[in-house]
């Protein structure tokens, strides 16, 4: 035993039952994948079951089912904690794998290749194996503070049902803390906590400008062109300077504040380094603004994809009567979704060009950005856990994508934390997919520490300072 009190075991992932949850291929967005999803609840909840919790059972919504899981306190005043996530998977194209199959995981070199290994699955199943270590450390007491768990099966498909589940299950989340867990750490080496998330819009935009597609003999040079008035719109969703020329996208955005500049700035970010592990040519986007800043201090919009014509035929000289493209919008703190999209609607009124028809459809799941009260004590108990795990002083990152974090902190009154394992080059949502079991190890003592710190923490007692915070 080491001298923190946990044995090898108690704090050591096991990869072989990670790669068993993962093996079940719970893609949410595949219709012939239900059964699989359900069977993923269903793995979880005997999981729940096998930790020792006395609640542990799947919640049906009108689509994909969630698990709900409870350890109580042996203390019924001590605090409540929730954990977000989801068990849900994206989809996957086993021609595109070089590393194995995506629902047969392989372990090579300290790492698990599969699909949901590190989103989100590896990062629940820490959670699972943290509560374990908490437990074998506190002995037959039970762990210090209530743990429930709400693991969706849609968050891959935009949560279309979390609000239901939110407002059915009101009395059984009640928490004093939420913790999302779908997000990332900066690195094996750097101790960091995220504080924020963005929020997002996706919409869906459409130019037709024929009826039916028209062979180019016919009236190249003087026909419309779906496909190029679709082009000449997504060219001016920027400008020069790569901002985003949504009118008044930018009204509510705050300039970085100094003291998480600084906190960024101080984060080991190489370029090179950030370029192989994401996978990209090029660092582009807003001029001014350093990457991390770019990722997670500052909204974005992007083009997701474009389609136009067939694609199962070679193009025989066809003009495509209609071309669309989805687009994804990023906001920061003090932006709201709801009047981005309205600001997505005038942009495109205003670029309108005369003889084509344009349909902009604003997806029903976006979200609001969300930032963790800087002064929240449990903020600081999360920092002291995390440095405690990597035996270092704690920075502050954020995070690039959106999670249902605002939702969730309205629904529940309380704050939302932020910890997960993903890092930069775990190919989320990408081919070869992977988790490192340092990574998972590492988050399994944040989380250990984490149920022993939090109680204090909810009191108020040894807050400490959290870089970036104010």
């Amino acid at each position: 035993m080491s001298g923190d009190g946990f044995t090898g075991r108690d704090r050591a992932p096991e990869p072989e039952v990670l790669a068993e949850w993962a093996a079940v291929a719970s893609v949410s967005s595949d219709p012939a994948r239900v059964r699989d999803v359900r069977r993923s609840a269903q793995w979880l909840v005997d999981a729940l079951r096998g930790l020792g919790c006395p609640q542990a059972e799947v919640w049906e919504t009108q689509g994909l089912p969630a698990v709900y899981g409870c350890m109580p306190a042996a203390d019924p005043a001590a605090p409540v904690l929730l954990v977000y996530s989801h068990h849900d998977v994206h989809a996957a194209d086993p021609t595109e794998w070089r590393l194995g199959s995506p629902f047969v995981p392989v372990l090579r070199d300290g790492l698990l290749y599969g699909r949901g290994v590190s989103d989100a699955k590896g990062q629940v199943m820490c959670h699972l194996w943290g509560l374990r270590a908490h437990l074998a450390r506190r002995g037959p007491s039970g762990p210090a503070v209530t743990v429930k768990f709400l693991i969706e099966g849609e968050e891959e498909i935009g949560s279309v049902h979390l609000a239901d589940l939110l407002s059915e299950h009101a009395g059984q989340l009640a928490a004093d803390v939420v913790m999302v867990s779908d997000t990332m750490l900066w690195s094996l080496d750097r101790a960091a906590v995220c504080t924020a998330v963005r929020g997002s819009v996706t919409a869906t935009l459409t130019v037709c400008g024929a009826r039916r597609g028209v062979h180019s003999g016919a009236v190249s040079g003087a026909a419309a062109n779906a496909a190029s008035e679709l082009c000449r719109l997504l060219g001016c969703l920027h400008d020069g300077a790569g901002r985003v020329t949504l009118p008044g996208f930018y009204d509510a955005v705050a300039e970085v504040r100094p003291a998480r500049r600084a906190s960024f700035d101080a984060l080991p970010f190489d370029i090179r380094t950030w370029l192989a592990d994401t996978g990209t040519f090029t660092a582009d986007g807003e001029a001014g603004y350093s990457v991390p800043e770019r990722l997670w201090a500052r909204p974005s919009a992007e083009v997701a994809r474009v389609t136009a014509g067939r694609t199962d035929v070679p193009a025989l000289g066809v003009i495509p009567a209609e071309a669309s493209a989805d687009l994804l919008l990023r906001l920061v703190p003090e932006q709201r979704a709801e009047q981005v999209a309205e600001q997505l609607r005038e942009w495109l009124a205003r670029h309108r060009r005369e003889g084509y028809a344009y349909r902009l459809e604003v997806s029903s799941t976006i979200s609001d950005p969300y930032e963790t009260p800087p002064d929240d004590p449990a903020l600081a108990a999360l920092a002291r856990s995390v440095g405690r795990a990597y035996r270092s002083p704690v920075l502050t990152i954020g995070n690039g994508g959106a999670a249902p974090a605002a939702q969730l902190a309205r629904a529940c009154d309380a704050p939302v934390l932020f910890f997960g394992t993903g890092l930069p080059g775990d190919r989320w949502h990408g081919p070869d997919e992977r988790a490192s079991l340092d990574a998972l190890r590492l988050g399994v003592e944040v989380i250990a520490a984490f149920l022993a710190e939090l109680p204090a923490g909810r009191r108020g007692g040894g807050a400490v300072a959290v870089p970036g915070g104010s």
